[in-house]
């Protein structure tokens, strides 16, 4: 089971992420462009998480990662191949994303919010999608409230089925947007704790966050993004500590 405290994980199956890669990615909506030339990479089994002021077009890229809103111009490579080149719903089974929202089945019940896909679009049985289910749940904590609807789970645990839903696809790179914004204040280390259990599982993620503390404790490497641009990337040390950007300086004076 993965622990949610902050006590690595041990004798536990290791992930096995992809890396991810953006060349010079612009997206727009109609004649707007929100993102222009956004270029990083991403390491197997690390951990980047992206900051920024609100609208500076991070949630609109792991959209466009994730074929949600087709790119303008530029690549995306998984692994070594385009994901522009494969049907948007293959490349979803391989590129996992989970919102600030649940977007649960609100009239289903943990297990089914988590087995349906399995079933709809792996094409399992359901004796198999079940015993799939119950696994992912057990990973993230709630072994125990299998058979709970949304409305009997506290909000943490909407979003830890959530992520459970993602990792039953046996995606090779996952993508959080704000996924605590949503959540009480109580309840935002659980989740935070859950995520960094996967990244030290080796599961490559790509994280939209406005946790400062966690993306210095737990990113490989930082992204700072204002309008639709990258502009600073570096080890979270470099750009907290040392930010050489004047934007990236104004935005930390008024965020830490």
């Amino acid at each position: 089971m993965i622990n949610t405290s902050s006590t690595p994980v041990q004798d536990v199956q290791k992930y096995r992420g992809s890396s991810l890669e953006l060349r010079n990615l612009t997206m727009a909506y109609g004649d707007i462009e929100v993102l222009r030339d956004v270029s990083f990479a991403v390491a197997p089994g690390t951990t980047t998480c992206i900051i920024g002021p609100s609208g500076s077009g991070k949630s609109t890229l792991l959209r466009g990662v994730n074929r949600l809103h087709e790119p303008k111009s530029g690549d995306i490579l998984l692994g070594a191949e385009s994901a522009l080149a494969v049907k948007p719903d293959r490349l979803r089974t391989r590129i996992g994303l989970v919102f600030q929202h649940f977007n649960l089945f609100p009239d289903h019940t943990a297990l089914e919010n988590v087995a349906l896909a399995l079933r709809n679009v792996k094409g399992m049985s359901r004796a198999q999608s079940h015993e799939v289910a119950h696994r992912r749940l057990a990973e993230v904590g709630l072994a125990e409230r299998s058979d709970h609807r949304p409305r009997d789970l506290s909000g943490g645990q909407q979003q830890r089925v959530a992520i459970a839903r993602a990792l039953a696809m046996e995606p090779e790179v996952m993508l959080f947007d704000e996924v605590t914004s949503a959540l009480d204040p109580e309840l935002v280390k659980g989740v935070l704790n859950l995520m960094a259990t996967l990244g030290q599982r080796g599961m490559t993620m790509v994280v939209v966050t406005h946790e400062m503390k966690f993306a210095r404790r737990v990113a490989d490497q930082v992204v700072f993004m204002d309008e639709g641009k990258v502009v600073e990337i570096g080890r979270p040390a470099d750009l907290f500590d040392n930010p050489q950007s004047p934007r990236l300086q104004r935005f930390l004076s008024e965020v830490l």
